[in-house]
């Protein structure tokens, strides 16, 4: 028997994994236990923190570990909340499901866990080595360690159009190299597409659910599409015989349209490229933050962080205007302006949720300084003939919503929603000018006036 000796642990908790419980019990055997401690923490300000030397997988012998990545209101968690119902009610297996939710909710990361096997599944805490990851944004993968949790010879979905090569421009080199050295099953379906082309919008989970149960081949891919389609009747039937019609054509199009990729050999021989920046910052506090800890927050390995580093000065806090630098380049699609076709009304700036829209008004210096190839126009309104009109667009903290494109009025719409890939050379113009050219005298505050005015949210 093994007594822990009043550490301060959370066996109970989804975040201690099992090699920090590994360690709690190893440090209750050494000679002299820390008598108070704490796991799956690096505390370098008290030093009660107990090393993590191993990290196995200990699930039952039989058990399928699943870990969906999705985008808060695609679908994801409901899609996955059914299918954990649909293999317990439908065969005998044990299942299990853990959901972590961003704060910022919709349009927030979600990641699904769940798991199936004959045997009870114990295992209190989130999956780290899965037999199946799903990417159900493809704007994650440059940006999370999404392919690293697949086991040997497991699969990955990934929602994309993207081609092999053209995923081989986007993945980083460490999820390649892992990719090929251990024998990782890629699958691609553009779920984004379909989900449109049928008329559901974003809600691409009938699609990626039935690709999953698909792949996974926890049951029968017969009785599994019987049981989501019953379940569809379910769920849909009170919102009318389309939307019932439209997601069973979504299930049928997720069987379908999956394209199995051939792995190009040299992926195991990736080379890394240069880190990421937070960006750069005049303010030395808030450039210490944006590196030490924001970037890597940003990313989800802030399990990485020592309390000091978390902690500066010991007293939490931590410097003011750092959202700006966030970045979390989480849309599928986001807007490109045309310049021929704007009416300068201003109205998808001053809907835009996330500041991603700025018009600016730009003198004769600020034009001979602007970015090469960068869209700018003359002023409808002859009052400000003195300056050059221009509407940036930040790619990277879009999120997607489209409010911009359905507010246009402009004939034709001089916003339209593209792939966020397609977009990467507007960023680099927003951050030369968004935050550099100077505010001007617009005269009265109206609605249009007042968004050449610098955001503050």
């Amino acid at each position: 028997d093994v007594k822990l000796c009043g550490g301060r642990y959370g066996l109970g908790s989804k975040d201690t994994t099992p090699g920090g419980i590994i360690s709690a019990f190893t440090n209750a055997k050494a000679d002299k236990p820390l008598n108070g401690f704490t796991i799956n923490v690096y505390d370098d300000i008290t030093n009660l923190s107990l090393p993590v030397t191993e990290e196995p997988d200990i699930v039952p012998a039989g058990t399928t570990s699943c870990k969906f990545w999705g985008l808060g209101s695609d679908g994801t968690v409901g899609a996955n909340k059914n299918s954990i119902k649909i293999i317990g009610d439908h065969t005998d297996l044990k299942v299990q499901a853990y959901f972590q939710y961003d704060s910022k909710k919709s349009g927030g990361i979600t990641i699904s866990h769940l798991r199936f096997g004959p045997q009870e599944i114990k295992s209190t805490y989130y999956v780290k080595q899965a037999d199946f990851v799903a990417c159900h944004n493809p704007a994650y993968l440059a940006k999370y360690q999404v392919a690293q949790d697949v086991k040997r010879g497991g699969t990955f979905l990934i929602n994309t159009a993207m081609t092999v090569e053209e995923l081989g421009q986007v993945l980083p080199a460490a999820a390649k190299r892992h990719i090929a050295d251990f024998g990782v099953n890629v699958y691609t379906i553009d779920a984004t597409s379909i989900a449109r082309e049928i008329g559901l919008g974003g809600r691409t989970n009938m699609v990626l659910q039935a690709a999953f149960f698909k792949l996974a081949n926890i049951i029968p891919i017969d009785d599994a599409v019987k049981y989501m389609k019953a379940a569809i009747e379910t769920s849909y039937g009170s919102k009318g015989q389309n939307i019932v019609d439209m997601n069973k054509a979504a299930v049928d199009a997720g069987l379908d349209k999956l394209v199995k990729l051939d792995i190009p050999a040299d992926w195991a021989q990736a080379k890394d490229g240069p880190k990421p920046s937070a960006g750069k910052s005049d303010r030395a506090d808030v450039q210490s933050y944006l590196d030490t800890v924001m970037l890597p927050a940003a990313a989800m390995e802030a399990d990485v962080l020592t309390t000091s580093q978390v902690l500066p000065g010991v007293d939490g806090t931590v410097p003011a205007g750092t959202a700006a630098y966030e970045k979390r380049a989480t849309a599928v699609t986001v807007p490109e302006w045309d310049s021929t076709k704007c009416i300068q009304c201003n109205q998808c700036a001053m809907v835009c949720p996330h500041a991603v829209i700025r018009p600016l008004a730009l003198d004769a210096d600020e034009v001979a300084a602007a970015p090469e190839g960068m869209k700018m126009v003359d002023f409808k309104n002859k009052k400000f003939a003195a300056y050059k009109f221009a509407i940036v667009v930040s790619p990277l903290d879009c999120t997607g919503c489209g409010s911009c494109a359905n507010v246009c009025p402009a004939p034709g719409k001089a916003l339209v929603m593209k792939p966020l890939a397609s977009q990467a050379a507007e960023q680099d113009v927003f951050n030369a000018t968004a935050y550099t050219v100077t505010e001007k005298d617009m005269g009265a505050l109206t609605t249009i006036t007042a968004q050449f005015k610098q955001p503050l949210l």
